[in-house]
């Protein structure tokens, strides 16, 4: 599955847990109702991955976590804060560059409207393999 196509279910499983529930509740409680939406959905999850830092050439475990990795390739950081700020967007810039992961997405449940709570990021997004030219005949 390609990581718009991941990036949309996570979106939309957002969505209806934020419809049903509301804002207000504790990080937690969402991130429990995102798992297990997503695990209906067929989608594969891993809860608080740890992620190590590679300082000089060696590997470090500080204790960083990452609230979900989504079928492995989408790294969701969940929040429920009054507004996002600039730290919450580093924090996952950093967690995309530590990982080594390519997509975020940052979500704020205590909104409104989760769309204004939603940040979709992308760190260092490969490159397209270039094609072989097609053979004339």
């Amino acid at each position: 599955m390609h990581a718009n196509q991941v990036t949309q279910q996570i979106i939309g499983g957002a969505i209806d847990i934020h419809r049903e529930l509301g804002p207000g509740l504790l990080e937690s409680t969402y991130q429990g109702c995102l798992v297990y939406e997503l695990l209906q959905r067929g989608l594969v999850v891993e809860r608080e991955k740890a992620i190590r830092v590679t300082y000089k050439d060696v590997r470090i475990d500080c204790g960083y976590r990452i609230d979900l990795l989504v079928q492995n390739v989408v790294v969701v950081e969940l929040k429920s804060v009054d507004k996002l700020e600039p730290i919450h967007a580093a924090q996952m810039l950093t967690y995309l560059k530590l990982s080594g992961y390519h997509v975020g997405l940052l979500i704020n449940f205590n909104v409104p409207v989760l769309r204004e709570g939603l940040r979709r990021f992308v760190h260092r997004f490969p490159e397209p393999a270039a094609h072989a030219p097609v053979p004339e005949v």
